[in-house]
């Protein structure tokens, strides 16, 4: 069937959306018919999302391995980590911590803290409590959307993470904000009961650990994020990991 055949036909319907002026690749034009240009503009909003959400179906399904697709389309205008800084506040009220990365020494009194997501958020599209541990604020800046060497920082991570676990058993008042964090920020009930199950030993924890977030982690390598060492001065200090 010829071009102009086809558009004679197509034309020849009823109630279509549009209709042809011209057939011609690039170059087509139609017309829009005026009350499917008022149903439009008044629906925009229902077809806008419908949209959305078919571009949303379509990137996760050719991006298995690439989680939070919605989220990396239409991040959230500000993190809510507020629970999370004050449940870390409440655990250095009580012991410093030795952060991984400059080996600085954080306590209640540090005005530069900083909440760090090991795994890029870039990457994740989440703020699991699994996935966060304090630094400095420079720290974070440098440390940007990259990956920490896996080698270098995560058994420094493992027992700082191991560290505040024991603080949730130990003391009744980091439980308590403990709990409030993991309302917003622990979404797995299988990682939660992997992770923060009463009775482990740091072998254990790190263990679990690392089977929680090592796949995300490699998930990220594979999809081109790079891997860091923080290149700052090195505080040497008698800090406390906790």
């Amino acid at each position: 069937m010829s071009e102009p055949e086809l558009v004679r036909r197509i034309n020849q319907e009823r109630r279509l959306i549009y209709y042809f002026n011209a057939l011609n690749g690039m170059q087509t034009t139609i017309r829009i018919q005026e009350d499917w240009c008022q149903y439009i503009h008044k629906n925009q909003e229902i077809v806008k999302g419908w949209l959305q959400y078919n571009m949303i179906l379509y990137l996760q399904k050719r991006n298995p391995s690439v989680p939070g697709i919605a989220d990396k389309l239409y991040p959230p205008q500000e993190r809510k980590l507020e629970k999370v800084k004050h449940y870390w506040k409440v655990l250095l009220s009580l012991q410093p911590v030795q952060e991984i990365y400059g080996h600085n020494r954080l306590d209640v009194e540090s005005k530069d803290i900083s909440i760090d997501h090991f795994v890029p958020w870039s990457f994740v599209a989440h703020d699991e409590l699994w996935n966060l541990h304090p630094t400095t604020k420079s720290i974070n800046s440098s440390k940007s959307n990259h990956l920490p060497d896996w080698s270098t920082y995560f058994p420094g991570f493992a027992r700082v993470e191991y560290g505040a676990y024991e603080m949730v058993w130990k003391n009744e008042g980091v439980h308590k904000e403990f709990d409030k964090c993991a309302k917003d920020h622990l979404n797995s009930m299988d990682i939660r009961y992997r992770l923060y199950r009463e009775g482990q030993n740091f072998s254990t924890f790190s263990e679990q650990l690392e089977g929680v977030i090592r796949p995300v982690y490699q998930s990220a390598q594979n999809c081109g994020f790079d891997s860091w060492i923080y290149q700052g001065e090195q505080n040497e200090s008698d800090s406390v990991l906790l």
